[in-house]
């Protein structure tokens, strides 16, 4: 029973240490959020783009010299 109590114990305190931690963080505004995503999804379209232009190339370099 008393290892209960002690875990119990500990994670109520972790919570409380979480929370407080949580409270001192600074969020980004909406603006922020939407700037960083447009930067994100462009990256990732760019990449896309690359890897499926490379993915063709060596998909019709390998066809050549198979046959």
């Amino acid at each position: 029973m008393e290892k209960i109590k002690l875990f119990v114990d500990k994670a109520m305190q972790f919570v409380s240490q979480a929370k407080a931690e949580l409270k001192k963080v600074t969020w980004p505004t909406r603006k922020q959020t939407l700037a960083s995503t447009g930067v994100v999804m462009v990256i990732v379209a760019i990449t896309a783009v690359y890897l499926g232009i490379i993915d063709f190339i060596l998909a019709k370099l390998v066809k050549f010299i198979l046959g």
